[in-house]
C-alpha cells in the first residue's frame, strides 16, 4: 500500500478552506461552473451544490441552473473563490439574458466560426506569401 506523501496531502487540504464557500470551476473544456463546494478528495474530484453553468457569448451572459455537480478531477483547470456579491464581479456592460437567446447566441457564434473555417479552407490554393 503506498501512502501520500507531503506533496499529495497539500493539494487536498488546501480545498478544506473551500468547502462550503462559493467558487467558481474552470474546466478543461472551456466551461465555467459556479457553485458551492460540499466535498472534495484527494484527486480534485468535487462535488458543487446549487451549481450553475455560466455561459458568455459577446458582451450577454445566462446562468443556467445544473443543480447538484459532480466534476471529475481531471478536467478542473482551475478553482476560485467568489465573493459574495456576484453581480459587482461582472463587467457594467455585461447584459444577462435567458437560456434561449444565449443558445441561440451561441449557435449564431459557432455558424460564424465554422463559416471562417470553411472559408480559409476554399482559400488555401491562394499563396499570399
Amino acid at each position: 500500500m503506498s501512502w501520500a506523501g507531503p506533496d499529495e496531502i497539500l493539494l487536498s487540504t488546501s480545498l478544506a478552506g473551500f468547502l462550503d464557500k462559493k467558487l467558481i470551476v474552470l474546466l478543461r473544456d472551456g466551461r465555467k461552473l459556479l457553485g458551492t463546494l460540499c466535498s472534495f478528495d484527494q484527486f480534485a474530484n468535487v462535488v458543487l451544490q446549487g451549481a450553475c453553468e455560466r455561459v458568455i457569448v459577446g458582451e450577454q451572459y445566462c446562468d443556467v441552473p445544473l443543480g447538484l455537480y459532480v466534476i471529475r478531477g481531471e478536467n478542473v483547470v482551475l478553482i476560485g473563490e467568489l465573493q459574495d456579491r456576484e453581480k459587482e464581479e461582472l463587467p457594467a456592460h455585461m447584459t444577462c439574458v435567458s437560456e434561449a437567446e444565449i443558445r441561440k447566441a451561441e449557435k449564431a457564434e459557432r455558424d460564424a466560426r465554422d463559416l471562417k473555417g470553411t472559408m480559409r479552407k476554399r482559400m488555401e490554393f491562394l499563396d499570399f506569401d
